[in-house]
């Protein structure tokens, strides 16, 4: 196997010791490039054997590229296609590097030097994300140990990709599933990317929100939780929270928090991951891996939830009506398993389809009627079953929210404007339904009284109208009052508005 020692040149050392067959090759032009930009200049240059080729290998803090080592031909050239055979890896697209060994069954450490491997983030297609990798072979101890820590230096100097995370696991989310999602789709990720967790796995309800207010935050770069939209919504209120505990603030009134101080990276494991489909375009617990190893962060507006006298909640996005008394169902057969108990409350909730009289006011405008449904987000809430979103006319980090109002109509008519929310037809297309952009809003309900008191059958045994703040069940208030804070958290993902489907072709060796 032919060999160098990695030398910081531009031009490739001299011809390295080869059998007699190999003699008589020479070392491929790399194809013309434009003029050097910073972080294009050669950093090292050797040979390595790659996909069973000798190749001359040229790193640069930007990329890594090869070409092949070709036999002379007969009249001393090389060929003009050898340009068209150079591979390229973007450095940004790499999140580890190992230096490979041979080693015998039970063996942990030594072994035979086989040479490097680079393993890189490749978007393949969908928005779905992959791991690859690339073996540089070469048996120079010497020549990898260089070529290694040069690799190594250029990812420590990636801005926001995280070293130490604190992860939450739900084991109760959807079908139990998020344990093993966790232990064997993401931590080996982790560990290939040499980030340090430190693991809970949840007991009871509020024990993230119990354990972010008493953890050392300051020793993680980022937060991660596995588990469905209630449970990253209680990790996000859990880092908030504690945000403006650490800030001096009042937690019963909060009108200007503060930042989270640290991102927060979502897993998908739950059932409808509306979280998770808006920053990823997609319900893939490794791509949303890959996401948080790769330190893409995006700001995402974040509302709080608050009576006159109190802060409830920071959330993303909450329904009162039909889609908090479908969630109220759900939570009394909990007995039932996960997707028959949601199936089961959508079709009992739309069978008894009741309207609320309520009154929703700012200082500009006050709305006043009998509506099914009210819808407060400030993310688009992409998923499955809404694939542009059940509010597209927003933006993770625009500063507003969409107010969406169904006022009462026929079973039939509302059952038409759901079925919109599937395809790409404007679902609030319908003279019952009512948008408005909005950056605070009030929401109070009105009871009736007299002989029509039988019909406020959204009242819990408290007397509150519930509420389903991102897929958690809000039983604490009737009258609720909420804002938007423009960019309070940082989310690991992506703005879906600029992910590209297309497929992209895999060089792995």
């Amino acid at each position: 196997m032919p060999g160098t020692a990695a030398v910081p040149l531009p031009r490739p050392q001299g011809r390295a010791r080869a059998a007699p067959q190999e003699r008589r090759r020479r070392v491929a032009p790399l194809a013309a490039a434009p003029p050097a930009r910073a972080g294009d200049e050669p950093l090292l240059r050797g040979i390595f054997e790659i996909g069973k080729r000798s190749c001359d290998v040229v790193l640069s803090a930007r990329r890594l590229r090869w070409s092949p080592i070709l036999p002379e031909s007969p009249t001393g050239g090389t060929g003009v296609a050898l340009q068209a055979q150079e591979e390229i890896i973007e450095m940004k697209d790499v999140f580890s590097v190992k230096l490979k060994r041979r080693r015998f069954a039970g063996q942990k450490k030594g072994g035979t030097l086989l040479g490097i491997t680079i393993f890189k983030c490749l978007n393949k297609e969908e928005n779905k994300l992959t791991d690859c990798a690339v073996h540089l072979n070469n048996l120079s101890e010497d020549h990898c140990q260089s070529w290694f820590r040069h690799l190594k230096e250029i990812l420590n100097g990636f801005q926001n990709r995280p070293k130490s995370l604190k992860v939450f696991v739900n084991p109760s989310s959807h079908k139990r599933e998020a344990t093993h999602i966790y232990y064997e789709k993401v931590a080996p990720l982790f560990k290939l990317a040499d980030i340090k967790t430190d693991v809970t796995v949840t007991e009871y309800e509020g024990h993230a929100l119990s354990v972010l207010k008493e953890c050392e935050l300051q020793a993680f770069d980022g937060v991660v939780c596995v588990g469905g939209d209630g449970s990253v919504s209680e990790v996000a209120h859990g880092l908030l929270l504690r945000a403006q505990i650490d800030a001096g603030k009042d937690t019963d009134y909060v009108s200007k928090p503060v930042r989270a101080p640290i991102p927060l990276g979502v897993i998908p494991a739950g059932t409808t991951n509306i979280l998770a489909h808006t920053l990823y375009g997609i319900k893939h617990a490794v791509t949303a891996t890959l996401h948080i190893v790769m330190g893409h962060i995006q700001a995402v507006d974040v509302c709080t939830f608050s009576t006159p006298s109190k802060l409830l909640r920071f959330g993303f996005s909450a329904m009162f009506g039909f889609g908090a008394r479908t969630l109220a169902l759900a939570e009394k057969h909990r007995w039932m398993p996960s997707s028959q108990r949601k199936d089961f409350a959508f079709i009992k909730t739309l069978a008894d389809l009741k309207y609320a009289k309520r009154c929703s006011k700012d200082q500009w405008q006050k709305i006043q009627g009998h509506f099914l449904n009210v819808s407060i987000m400030a993310i688009p809430c992409l998923c499955s079953m809404a694939p542009r979103g059940l509010a597209p006319n927003t933006r993770l980090n625009n500063g507003s929210m969409a107010l969406i109002v169904v006022q009462n109509t026929s079973r039939s008519e509302f059952i038409k404007h759901l079925k919109r929310y599937t395809s790409v037809k404007n679902q609030f297309n319908f003279p019952f339904v009512e948008t408005y952009t909005v950056r605070e809003v009030r929401v109070q309900p009105r009871l009736k009284s007299g002989p029509d008191a039988k019909e406020n059958v959204c009242l819990n045994a408290e007397g509150n109208y519930p509420w389903n703040i991102d897929g958690d069940l809000m039983k604490e208030a009737s009258e609720v009052h909420v804002r938007v804070h423009p960019q309070l958290i940082d989310l690991y993902g992506v703005n879906t508005d600029d992910l590209e489907s297309s497929q992209v072709t895999c060089n792995c060796i």
